[in-house]
């Protein structure tokens, strides 16, 4: 799909949500590739002993996730131009094959002459994991 003409959009437009599992699997991986390889991410006692509930995910990996229900939306990752968002709640991703499911959801909040805001919602166990999540996108 190719980036989004500005015509198309408009304020309060959903966007298609996204259901992501994330295992710990995905965390090592994800540690692989960014260098976080804080404890709390793949080491259960670690986490545990600093007062969480488990292993939990990286934020940034929870941030990258919902940046990819608007780069699936635009149909370009390059058209993200901002985005902000609050850690409200850790995705606790427990030890076993199905790990923690994210269900994202967006919508278009403001749409400017060339680009759109888009909210986004996470949730993960019917909690909201990230607070004021917003991407800015640049339109075709």
């Amino acid at each position: 799909m190719s980036r989004r003409r500005c015509e198309e959009v408009a304020e309060g437009d959903e966007l298609p949500g996204l259901r992501v599992r994330v295992t710990r699997a995905g965390l090592v991986r994800y540690a692989g590739a960014s260098g976080d390889f804080n404890p709390i991410h793949w080491n259960e006692r670690l986490a545990r002993e600093v007062g969480l509930p488990d292993v939990i995910a990286h934020g940034m990996l929870t941030m990258a996730l919902a940046n990819r229900l608007v780069t699936t939306w635009v149909g370009d990752p390059g058209a993200i131009v901002e985005c902000a968002v609050r850690f409200t709640r850790p995705v606790v991703v427990p030890d076993d094959d199905e790990g923690a499911l994210v269900e994202f959801s967006g919508t278009v909040t403001q749409r400017r002459e060339d680009a759109v805001v888009v909210a986004i919602t996470a949730r993960c166990a019917a909690q909201s994991v990230l607070g004021h999540a917003t991407v800015t996108v640049a339109l075709a």
